[in-house]
């Protein structure tokens, strides 16, 4: 068997058990393509046209107005946004599990809207993008897996599109419009294959980033990152003399020192330390509608000193190496969102591409096993005479 022919059953095998995965992953990753910008239009509450002359509220303010409109539930942090948008103070706990966000004005405090994770209709899509709504734990292994299984299948589909001369390569590029259906459809699958590959194996390796923890360490380390690609939020130390007198307040003066640290910036997360040990985590955002180019920061919760840490999601953005770039820009990357709205456009279309690439590859499969069943058909009727005169002899 030739490398070429090998690389065709492993390209056909491999479509065929991965083909339904790879449909529902790439048609939802279409509609997660501008989440931002649809909800920016469907949910009025995230912004806000009042612009009061009182300063904006500090972190515990908020958290206060926050914690009224959801009764015996603990805040976890606030975000505030750039100007114009109202601030989001965020409540999650795994046990009982729940995830909130309540939009609230920065300057009066006033709620605009609870958000329920379980209500919301991108959080179902993106469950079936990572989990195809299986339990996470399985959802994920399966999706990782089958991620793997597309970036194998790209490869063997370069190999079954390389041309093998001159001539060949001309009908590559194109697709024969006013052929039959059968080479239309073959033509798409090849053509089209070809030219979104490359964005292919983008989201591929993206996507295995957040499938598989040896992958994502295994490619953090190559690129030059050191200690584990993990997130995880430093403990304070239990025993210092504590500057505040609560967690809350520890909160406030760590945002006000970010505010005076960064008077430029695109949108401030700051946490409140809800454990004894807890340090307070924050990011600065320089760049809005993206989440790579930030500084990262670790506060003790007692004495308010940084706390430095291992990792990518550490430090600022100007000093970090290739590792931690490539790990911060991750999600940007797989989204499109760090080449801005034309890149958002590249993902949806690629994505869109990669869903018919199953159903394209089947009926090109279908067709010739249709082929195949008829040209059988007439070999017996081409041997039934002489198998009749054999059989008379």
């Amino acid at each position: 068997m030739t490398f070429k022919k090998l690389a065709g059953k492993v390209h056909l095998i491999l479509g065929l058990t991965s083909g339904v995965v790879v449909f529902v992953v790439a048609i939802t990753g279409c509609i997660l393509a501008f989440e931002q910008e649809i909800k920016s239009i469907i949910q009025p509450y995230r912004y806000s046209d009042a612009r009061p002359a009182t300063s904006i509220l500090p972190p515990s303010a908020l958290k206060a107005f926050a914690e009224k409109a959801l009764p015996g539930k603990k805040a976890n942090g606030v975000l505030y946004n750039v100007p114009g948008r109202n601030a989001e103070v965020g409540f999650y706990n795994s046990d009982p599990e729940y995830y909130n966000v309540v939009y609230l004005n920065p300057y009066t405090g006033k709620v605009a809207k609870v958000w329920d994770e379980d209500e919301d209709f991108f959080h179902f899509i993106l469950h079936g993008h990572y989990y195809l709504w299986l339990p996470e734990t399985i959802g994920q292994f399966v999706v990782a897996s089958f991620t793997l299984v597309f970036l194998v299948m790209m490869i063997s589909g370069l190999v079954l599109w390389w041309p093998r001369n001159k001539a060949a390569r001309k009908q590559r590029f194109s697709v024969k419009w006013d052929a039959a259906w059968r080479r239309k459809n073959y033509d798409v699958h090849n053509v089209f294959g070809f030219y979104m590959m490359s964005i292919g194996v983008i989201f591929a390796v993206t996507g295995l980033v957040w499938g598989f923890q040896w992958f994502s360490q295994g490619l953090y380390t190559v690129t030059g990152g050191k200690g584990s690609d993990e997130f995880k939020i430093p403990p304070s130390d239990t025993i210092s003399t504590s500057v505040v007198s609560s967690p809350a307040e520890a909160t406030d003066r760590a945002w006000y020192a970010l505010k005076k640290e960064y008077p430029e910036n695109e949108g401030i997360n700051i946490s409140f330390a809800t454990q004894k040990a807890e340090s307070i985590y924050s990011y600065v955002n320089f760049r809005d509608g993206t989440y790579y180019k930030v500084d990262y920061n670790y506060f003790d919760q007692y004495s308010l000193k940084k706390i430095t840490v291992d990792g990518p999601y550490t430090g600022k953005y100007s000093e970090a190496n290739l590792g931690q770039l490539l790990r911060r820009m991750n999600y940007d990357i797989h989204t499109g969102a760090i080449l801005g709205l034309p890149g958002k456009i590249l993902a949806f279309l690629a994505s869109l591409v990669c869903a018919t690439l199953p159903v394209t590859g089947f009926m090109i499969w279908w067709g010739r096993r249709k082929k195949g069943s008829k040209k059988n058909v007439r070999k017996l009727r081409t041997m039934k005479p002489d198998l009749m005169s054999n059989s008379t002899n």
